[in-house]
């Protein structure tokens, strides 16, 4: 019964991993969430707000604290003047996504984005009757990258929106301002709307910037740009993010948004507007933790006998399994519960051209150490039996 368009998306990844970590008792690095809570003060707030009273229906472009709350970070960490009328509040980055998408393009419009990618970009593409032009990340060097000849060639004069994501999930690529550069000049030259999920931001390692697209020449005035609380202070099941950009535009979100969910979160949206303004120390702090688990797992996979990329942000490390003598990611995902007790995604679904992450695997290292070092003992043992 369901339409064509969506049949290629009737599950994801993510669930289908997860409950079979689950069923088997495997250790979940499959799907990207923590396994610790975010701050004290975060939780405490949300606590207080529910005992207060705070719990109907929040107004339709979120509370006034939070929108203020997320223009000073704006202006805090970045430089840029945000108007905090021109903030909407959403369920999560992934319903600013889609709202974005829904609202902008047309049947037959074109969205360029790059695979791997996030899976709910493709569904939503979908569900907007437009159209997905991909742009491959391949290996280079220690990471990925895109070639800028393939992205020129992804743009046409169908072109309606560029879907960009950094840091970028699902290679852990941390684009930089000469790449995104060329991106934001690609996106003006066809007239095209750039959209932003930059969930990931607080998340980067080795001293590398996070520049957000809003901030290059030109580019701020065609700029969605989105982010939310669930990746940045570890509570995901919240389910709060945001978007900004040009009033028209957050405009036309807002038109599409509000008939997705309406609104959410009414006593979350206080409590994360006062933990955006934590100091300091405790985004160093987030980074240095979550580089430390980085290279943690990062080590024991390379121990295993995996070839382990670099990753520059998120908590995500993308490996190839073809030197344990496995050819299909996939196919190891779904045995890897069973073999050793872990639980894996495989890049391939995350990818129009399934061929491009075939041998590819993805582990999550949000978790706390001793997990880490457990999975990691259990993942050494493949070495073993591939001999």
């Amino acid at each position: 019964m369901l339409v064509e368009r969506m049949r290629a998306h009737t599950s994801t990844i993510f669930a289908e991993m997860s409950a079979l970590a689950l069923r088997t008792g495997a250790i979940n690095l499959g799907q990207g969430f923590p396994d610790t809570d975010g701050p004290a003060s975060l939780l405490s707030d949300a606590a207080a707000n529910i005992q207060a009273g705070i719990n109907q229906y929040p107004p339709g472009i979120g509370v006034p604290e939070l929108r203020a709350a997320v223009a000073e970070h704006q202006r805090r960490f970045y430089g840029l003047d945000v108007d905090p009328d021109t903030v909407l509040v959403t369920t999560g980055a992934t319903e600013a996504i889609a709202s974005a998408v829904l609202a902008l393009c047309e049947a037959g419009d074109e969205v360029v984005t790059f695979q791997p990618y996030y899976d709910s970009y493709a569904a939503t593409i979908a569900l907007a009757n437009a159209v997905i032009r991909p742009v491959p990340l391949r290996p280079s060097g220690l990471g990925f990258a895109f070639d800028p000849d393939e992205l020129r060639a992804a743009f046409s004069a169908r072109t309606r929106l560029v879907l960009v994501n950094t840091p970028h999930n699902p290679t852990g690529t941390v684009f930089d301002r000469e790449q995104l550069t060329l991106i934001g000049e690609l996106a003006a030259e066809h007239d095209a709307v750039v959209v932003t999920d930059e969930v990931y931001e607080h998340m980067i390692y080795d001293g590398r910037p996070h520049v957000p697209m809003a901030t290059l020449p030109g580019t701020a005035e065609r700029t969605l740009t989105i982010s939310s609380a669930g990746k940045t202070f570890s509570v995901t099941g919240w389910k709060v993010g945001w978007v900004h950009g040009p009033g028209e535009l957050v405009s036309a979100v807002r038109a599409a948004k509000q008939f997705l969910t309406y609104v959410s979160g009414a006593p979350f949206q206080p409590a994360i507007a006062a933990a955006l303004g934590l100091p300091d120390s405790f985004y160093s702090g987030l980074a240095g933790d979550l580089q430390r688990k980085r290279d943690l797992l990062s080590g024991g996979l390379r121990e295993a006998g995996f070839t382990v990329f670099d990753t520059a942000g998120t908590y995500f490390v993308v490996t190839d399994v073809t030197p344990l003598g496995f050819t299909d990611g996939a196919e190891f995902c779904w045995s890897l519960p069973e073999r050793v007790g872990v639980a894996a995604v495989p890049v391939s679904v995350f990818c129009a051209d399934p061929d491009l992450g075939r041998s590819l695997v993805r582990f999550a290292f949000c978790k706390r150490d001793e997990v880490l070092s457990e999975a990691v003992s259990r993942l050494v043992a493949l070495r073993a039996a591939a001999g």
